[in-house]
């Protein structure tokens, strides 16, 4: 844990000293008050809630996350500095995961500057507060599994460029599996058991009961389980780059 904790530290450091943190930061809440307010019609729906933030997270974090997650690996194989760190003290596993949860504390860094929302809704109603911060913690989970997908892509190229772009579109298939769009098209000719295996697959069914609530485990696995896997993936790719 203590190498983690140096390469975490290293790593999210490094986010503040370069305008990054703060251009991702101001991007993230300022997009997330336009969709609240204006696409979400968060005055017009006269309710006491927050759906109409968490409603736009997946589309929110399908561009921003893939942004901030090109440069995880590709820019230690553009720089070169991937050789030094594969040099260090340091198992895979150990940088693999130090370098992704830096980068998904800084998300949360920048989720949490939305809390003005949080105090808007409380001061115009009186919302369930519980249901607020289970999308909160749903949000955040997606938002991992949208940077261990980033990240696994980011490792296999020195541009930051397709990184983002491979990067964007596996998470926008992630998105669009549940998509009632793509149900009824798959639906038209496939079978119900496959319909039904391709909706478990999607962010936003999973993300949207946990928006509303309902916390089922089932749902917490299934995105702890895309971080685990794609992050056991980056990994065997940093590893056959080592090996190589």
């Amino acid at each position: 844990m203590s190498q983690i904790w140096i390469i975490f530290k290293r790593e999210l450091g490094g986010y503040f000293s370069t305008p990054i943190a703060y251009v991702f930061a101001a991007i993230f809440v300022f997009l997330g008050g336009i969709f609240t307010f204006y696409l979400g019609s968060f005055f017009e729906r006269n309710q006491a809630d927050l759906i109409s933030f968490f409603q736009f997270q997946p589309w929110l974090y399908l561009f921003l996350i893939p942004a901030l997650g090109m440069r995880l690996w590709a820019e230690e194989r553009r720089s070169g500095t991937i050789e030094l760190l594969l040099t260090l003290p340091v198992t895979m596993t150990q940088a693999v995961v130090a370098k992704f949860l830096a980068a998904w504390a800084f998300t949360a860094i920048a989720l949490a500057l939305t809390f003005p929302l949080w105090i808007t809704v409380n001061v115009l109603g009186d919302p369930d507060n519980g249901v607020i911060f289970a999308g909160y913690l749903g949000s955040l989970l997606m938002a991992g599994a949208f940077l261990a997908i980033s990240a696994c892509v980011s490792a296999l190229t020195r541009n930051q460029v397709i990184a983002f772009v491979i990067s964007a579109v596996i998470c926008l298939i992630f998105v669009l599996s549940g998509h009632p769009l793509v149900l009824e098209f798959v639906g038209s000719w496939a079978p119900e058991f496959l319909v039904r295996t391709i909706s478990s697959f999607s962010f936003l069914s999973h993300f949207d009961a946990i928006s509303k609530g309902v916390i089922d485990l089932r749902d917490a696995i299934y995105f702890i389980s895309l971080i685990v896997f794609w992050l056991f993936v980056n990994a065997v790719f940093i590893d056959l780059r080592k090996a190589g």
